[in-house]
């Protein structure tokens, strides 16, 4: 087989971008925009504001599927005795959660190819942010008879899930403030 190995990722030079591979292939998206990264910002800190003991939430870390595929998750939930080792990745089975935000060159990772693999990969939940004209959330579990995830969730106000705890969060205190509240208005203008 040939293609790319996670191999070839270790040996690569820390860069600062993010290096995927799916089945061989190297996926190097182009950087996120300052919305999308706000956006992945504020999620984390509330959903590590309101996380148990028991699990852990980070962001952008790589979770290691084998030698030929390896994805980046936007925000992942992991279990604390995982995250308390501070490691580089993680494997699918430390994995409570991944979350992608889906951006205009996301779209077919994050709605399809993502979802797929990390279902294949057993990781229990999955959850995509969608930021058009509003944030949308959608939440997934896993069917694991099917190695397939079924929506169990469509939030644009409050997200309110009982799975990977009991969460209920407002949209708008993830939604960037920048979007939130517009441009700042140019010292001097008058309204």
């Amino acid at each position: 087989m040939g293609g790319w190995t996670t191999d070839d990722l270790d040996e690569m030079p820390v860069g600062g971008r993010r290096r995927e591979l799916v089945d061989g292939a190297l996926i190097v998206p182009p950087c996120p925009t300052n919305t999308h990264q706000s956006l992945v910002m504020r999620l984390g800190a509330e959903l590590d504001r309101l996380c148990p003991n028991h699990l852990s939430v980070t962001q952008a870390v790589e979770v290691r599927i084998n030698r030929r595929r390896s994805l980046i998750p936007d925000v992942l939930v992991t279990t604390a005795e995982a995250a308390a080792r501070a490691p580089s990745r993680f494997q699918p089975h430390e994995v409570t959660l991944a979350v992608e935000i889906v951006s205009p060159c996301s779209l077919t990772m994050d709605r399809f190819a993502k979802p797929a693999l990390y279902a294949e990969a057993e990781i229990p939940l999955y959850w995509r942010v969608e930021t058009g004209d509003e944030i949308t959330v959608y939440t997934h579990r896993l069917d694991i008879v099917n190695h397939r995830y079924v929506g169990d969730g469509l939030f644009t106000r409050v997200i309110e899930v009982t799975r990977p705890w009991p969460i209920k969060l407002s949209i708008d205190q993830i939604i960037p403030r920048h979007v939130r509240h517009g441009p700042p208005a140019r010292p001097g203008a008058t309204a």
